[in-house]
């Protein structure tokens, strides 16, 4: 059953840059359906989430209070997802947060600008709910997070 499976791993805690700590995982989707079921079984794994629509609110947000993670659409009504990443990945607060793709874009030179730009994981819709979320508690475990190796050039 999918919701005991996500009530075995709850949350953690990491500590920013900022030295707040943050146990939020910021959902970035403009359709309201999607973004309300990430959010349920985020937070049925434990974790608080912010949910945002649009690009300039998740740039603002993120860089407010660094969240744990980001799940980002690609395609949203101002700034598409590759745009959000590359500026995420360029300041210092945001730089190391692990960002999840979840689009519908499957083609191959999507995935190629994904990495380019710095996503961490790159996952279709529909998604399986079970794959996002072991996505999400893999990265959120992880002592280290995801370092871009171009922002050290």
């Amino acid at each position: 059953m999918i919701e005991h499976q996500l009530l075995e791993s709850p949350g953690t805690q990491t500590a920013h840059r900022s030295g707040h700590l943050s146990s939020d995982i910021l959902i970035v989707e403009d359709d309201p359906e999607i973004n309300e079921l990430i959010g349920a079984y985020v937070e049925l794994a434990g974790f608080h989430c912010r949910r945002v629509g649009r690009g300039d609110e998740a740039i603002r947000e993120a860089f407010a209070q660094p969240p744990l993670l980001i799940v980002l659409d690609v395609m949203l009504p101002d700034l598409d997802g590759f745009e959000i990443c590359r500026r995420l990945r360029l300041d210092p607060r945001t730089a190391t947060v692990p960002i999840l793709m979840l689009t519908a874009l499957d083609q191959e030179d999507m995935r190629a600008r994904a990495v380019k730009c710095g996503v961490t994981e790159y996952m279709t819709k529909p998604f399986d709910p079970d794959r996002l979320m072991a996505a999400i508690r893999r990265w959120t475990h992880s002592t280290r997070h995801f370092r871009n190796p171009s922002l050290d050039e």
